[in-house]
């Protein structure tokens, strides 16, 4: 079984990390969508929120698991059986950064790969950051996030 592990905070999820999830759920016989809990940022929700709205909006895709995890990437994907990591690159500077961390995973543990998937171009703008600073302005997220979650995005803003 080809099982491939894609991390982030996913605070929140946007529709560019959905579609790279969508996509991948297509290549590999099992996603599990790693919801990163890193003690040194303050994230907008907690990881059990952010856990939950993506189990909302992935609910349809019958091979989706998500979970949240602390400490290494690599030792959360061989808990999970994983041999692949999947990035989602919006951009160059996206790259190289991930570029960095998928030598270092790999130094980390030489079994994994790394698999770089581009988010469709109707989303490359879109980013968590960019979410959150628009909803705090009360602005529309239609397009950007997906349906299920805008009222909950809303309800941290009142």
């Amino acid at each position: 079984m080809r099982i491939a592990v894609y991390p982030g905070s996913f605070d929140p999820i946007t529709n560019g990390h959905l579609d790279v999830i969508e996509r991948a759920s297509r290549v590999y016989d099992k996603i599990v969508v790693g919801v990163l809990s890193n003690a040194s940022k303050k994230p907008l929700f907690t990881a059990e929120e952010r856990v939950d709205m993506i189990k909302r909006v992935t609910g349809h895709l019958d091979n989706v698991e998500v979970d949240s995890f602390t400490g290494l990437l690599v030792d959360f994907a061989a808990s999970k059986n994983a041999t692949v990591i999947i990035k989602g690159l919006r951009t160059v500077a996206d790259f190289e950064y991930e570029f960095q961390m998928a030598l270092l995973n790999k130094a980390l543990n030489p079994e994994f790969e790394t698999m770089f998937m581009m988010t469709n171009s109707k989303y490359s703008y879109i980013s968590s950051s960019m979410v959150k600073e628009l909803a705090g302005f009360k602005g529309d997220l239609t397009g950007l996030v997906p349906c299920e979650i805008i009222e909950a995005i809303k309800e941290k803003y009142k």
